[in-house]
């Protein structure tokens, strides 16, 4: 699970940002919404709050980079527009086996170099008094080196730079380092990121092919979603009548041509009142959208994986997303995680469904962006738990609101202008 994002210099970044899931166990309440494990206390979810092109797609895209570095694949990083520097800075704390580890690392965007990185597990007693333990550390650039496994420190200063240490060296002749790589790796591949326009739905046809209980939740998952469906399979082409997927005008034999992915997508099959159609041609777009994404909620809460979703609630009506984040909420979910940003207020509710700190914004102006969390929003500042959140929100007391001026672009429209007179008068 993950614990805090780090980043600096990257995308729509300049200054540090840190975006947290600690639980803050002063506040009682909700308490199915947190994980608990080992003295260490994570949220399950959290919603994230901001105007359009204000930086929330840019967490994501934070999360991304990092799981792509670990993963060994290409890191897609970009440096702050408006800095000089091409150095970006990226971290993660997360939550796995039990144990808590950190792990940050420095990338030169303009030299495709890592000169910094640094692996340290965190030790916590059962006071909450923590205690960091240094694995790995790597730093080119003041020529400062330490290891765990100390036949591996000479070596270090001449390994390159064009990757992590643990993608460029045989690991398995290094204790710490090779178990560094199996945590780093397992926690990477824990990771599913999901734009909400334009879910992949290999992810869904390649689960629904199999008969198992998990394909039973997933299809659970779909009909309770879409009141009027009486089921959802994936089925053969013999049952499917070819006529109903002729929407090119050739004849229907020709449907065989249909390349493989798409022949996949026709046998996902929905059934109304009896009747069964093809989703892709039949289903809404919010439909669609649930089928694409019911599994990897399922996956998330049956494997105890991490979901990152842009955009929730794109096409999806809101009691539907609601009851999405109540899933990951619930005392049943042990070990899923789910992260996500959206627009939609009617989730902004912090009397039935979340914690203060699990609720965050993004928000810019003129010098720079910033990420911060409802809960540093006090009594002092007049919210409490009782408050009207989405009022108080509506009002702007948050901030991270937009502000449209739209009424200008119809006075253009129009030939005026805010003081003006219409063309011709």
């Amino acid at each position: 699970m993950i614990i805090e994002l780090r980043a600096k210099n990257c995308f729509a970044f300049d200054e540090q940002i840190a975006f947290s899931m600690k639980a803050d166990m002063r506040n009682k309440k909700f308490a199915s919404n947190v994980h608990r494990e080992n003295n260490f206390n994570v949220l399950k979810t959290a919603g994230i709050y901001g105007p359009n092109n204000a930086g929330k797609t840019c967490l994501i895209r934070c999360i991304k980079v990092i799981k792509n570095v670990l993963l060994n694949k290409p890191t897609e990083l970009i440096s702050n527009i408006f800095t000089e520097s091409d150095i970006s800075e990226l971290g993660i704390t997360f939550l796995s086996g039990g144990r808590e580890f950190s792990y940050d690392f420095k990338y030169d965007v303009k030299k495709q170099e890592f000169i910094y990185e640094s692996f340290v597990e965190i030790l916590k007693d059962r006071y909450s008094n923590e205690k960091e333990v240094c694995w790995l550390m790597r730093d080119t650039q003041r020529e400062e080196y330490s290891c765990a496994d100390e036949e591996l420190l000479a070596m270090i200063p001449v390994v390159a730079k064009n990757n992590v240490i643990f993608n460029l060296i045989d690991t398995t002749r290094f204790e710490h380092l090779n178990e560094m790589k199996n945590i780093l790796i397992g926690f990477a591949n824990r990771i599913d990121i999901l734009n909400m326009n334009n879910i992949p739905m290999e992810h869904t046809i390649e689960l629904m092919k199999n008969k198992n209980k998990l394909q039973e939740k997933v299809v659970g998952f779909i009909k309770n979603a879409d009141l009027y469906m009486d089921n959802y399979e994936y089925v053969d082409m013999d049952k499917i009548k070819l006529k109903t997927v002729n929407v090119s005008g050739k004849p229907e034999e020709e449907v065989l041509d249909i390349p493989d992915k798409l022949m996949d997508q026709i046998r996902l099959v929905s059934t109304y009142k009896g009747v069964h159609v093809p989703s892709m041609l039949f289903d809404s777009t919010g439909t669609k959208k649930i089928a694409a994404m019911a599994s990897y909620v399922i996956e998330a809460l049956e494997q105890g994986r991490i979901l990152v979703i842009d955009e929730l609630d794109s096409s999806i009506h809101f009691k539907l997303t609601r009851a999405t984040v109540a899933m990951f909420n619930n005392e049943l979910n042990l070990n899923g995680q789910m992260i996500f940003t959206v627009h939609d207020i009617n989730l902004m509710d912090c009397k039935r469904l979340f914690r203060k700190e699990q609720i965050w914004f993004v928000d810019k102006d003129d010098n720079g962006v910033y990420v911060y969390s409802l809960a540093d929003f006090t009594a002092e500042n007049g919210v409490r738990d009782t408050s009207d959140i989405i009022e108080k929100y509506r009002k702007g007391a948050f901030a991270a609101l937009p502000e449209p001026e739209l009424i200008n672009t119809l006075l253009g429209i129009n030939g005026n202008t805010k003081g003006g007179e219409a063309d011709g008068k």
